[in-house]
């Protein structure tokens, strides 16, 4: 498609666009009494209208039913979660008993890292990725360190080349192969959030395995924004937050995957809680763990359903909207995104680098522009004028047009505020 750089035009894209109409299921902030055009849904999803139903529902049933509502509310506390199952396979692509929902993000991670992240003392190396998100970081390195191994001996980062800010997949691949059998596992990010890289998870999930590591994947920046095919890639593990494209609320639950092939191993460790266990002798108040075979074997803790309503909200309306259609807007509106910062800079005779690949294979719905020449001030100009955006050091903007709430108007109109932001300066 040529795109041009006019209201006009962007306004004909939103009429032809098929989820337009999901702007309106979103609450939007407002700066100077006028809506904001909200480019942080990497950070924090816009809250679903829907949502507050959700959570009234458990609420009433709370005030209602009181400990009742366990087995009696209109949806039972006691098995909330099982109603993830289906729609969250095919956002992640999975079978249902492969995912689950439970804790926090990194919690997950940790607790997945019991599982499989079993080192001795020829195999205990982890690869991840250079400027992996922190807590990642800090994750690793406390879990080689619980281990007994050093950190800058067990960790080993994939770098970027010389003068580039992407990581190539071939490097990732060499760097499985030289480390080869003392090699435990990889775990990266499936979406880089600096950069808004997407990695190759497939072939790289491929490699780990060829030289006997597991393989698990954080997909933060990934699930509900790019397509995850993650049975059939035979990932291992991988668990994600609910609270960026997602849609789910700040600080919310997080999701996870477990690859049916570990469900029935009972060798593989994990720690265990009465959440766990065999769903149908729960009550009998057993002595001995018999868990559940499937993702929610690895559950510990009764399920925060007041957490869960508002995630519920948002997974079915992506089950009203399916991931292939979301895709397919995400690509067309993050292509009229950089088209129109390109058409920008060249009107202001600026230098905006964008970091994220161009390549739509290698991204999703985010863009990474480096600002050369600017700094904090135009972040806080955009800010200060209705575009929420996020900045990173040392001079990168952040920008996330999820498709759900995000219109190709919004993207001319940020050009032409960007625009005023730079000629004002």
């Amino acid at each position: 498609m040529i795109f041009e750089n006019t209201k006009a035009f962007a306004q004909q894209l939103d009429a032809q666009d098929s989820l337009h109409k999901y702007r309106d299921e979103f609450h939007f902030p407002k700066v100077n009494d006028k809506q904001v055009i909200y480019f942080t849904g990497n950070s924090l999803g816009l809250q679903p209208k829907r949502a507050k139903a959700y959570v009234d529902e458990i609420m009433n049933d709370w005030a209602n039913l009181a400990v009742e509502g366990h087995f009696y509310a209109e949806k039972p506390w006691w098995d909330y979660q099982e109603r993830f199952s289906k729609p969250l396979s095919k956002i992640v692509g999975a079978k249902p008993a492969e995912v689950t929902v439970m804790n926090t993000l990194t919690v997950n991670l940790h607790l997945l890292m019991v599982s499989f992240y079993q080192p001795d003392a020829k195999r205990f190396k982890i690869i991840c990725e250079e400027k992996a998100f922190p807590s990642d970081q800090y994750m690793l390195q406390s879990q080689v360190q619980f281990h007994g191994f050093k950190p800058e001996e067990a960790i080993v980062e994939i770098n970027r080349r010389e003068g580039e800010h992407t990581i190539c997949t071939e490097d990732v691949i060499a760097k499985i192969n030289e480390v080869g059998d003392e090699l435990a596992l990889v775990l990266i990010g499936g979406v880089n959030y600096y950069t808004g890289q997407v990695f190759n998870m497939k072939a790289i999930t491929a490699a780990g395995h060829q030289v006997g590591a597991y393989v698990g994947w954080d997909l933060a920046h990934a699930a509900g924004n790019v397509k995850l095919e993650l049975h059939d890639w035979n990932v291992d593990f991988a668990a994600w937050c609910s609270y960026k494209y997602m849609n789910a609320g700040p600080g919310n639950a997080s999701g996870c995957f477990v690859h049916e092939k570990h469900h029935h191993n009972a060798d593989l460790p994990r720690f265990a809680g009465w959440w766990g266990h065999n769903k149908e002798r729960r009550f009998k108040m057993e002595p001995n763990f018999d868990p559940v075979h499937g993702a929610d074997g690895w559950q510990i803790s009764n399920l925060p359903v007041l957490s869960l309503a508002p995630y519920l909200a948002s997974v079915e309306m992506f089950d009203e909207v399916g991931m292939d259609a979301l895709i397919e807007k995400r690509d067309q509106l993050t292509a009229y995104l950089e088209f129109t910062l390109h058409e920008i800079d060249k009107e202001v005779q600026g230098n905006f680098e964008i970091i994220t690949p161009s390549n739509p294979s290698e991204r999703a719905c985010q863009l990474s522009v480096f600002l050369h020449g600017e700094g904090r001030s135009l972040f806080d100009y955009l800010m200060k004028n209705g575009v929420i955006v996020d900045w990173r050091e040392p001079n990168v903007i952040r920008l996330a047009p999820v498709p759900l709430y995000c219109s190709f108007e919004d993207m001319y109109n940020f050009g032409q505020i960007l625009k005023r932001g730079i000629l004002e300066k």
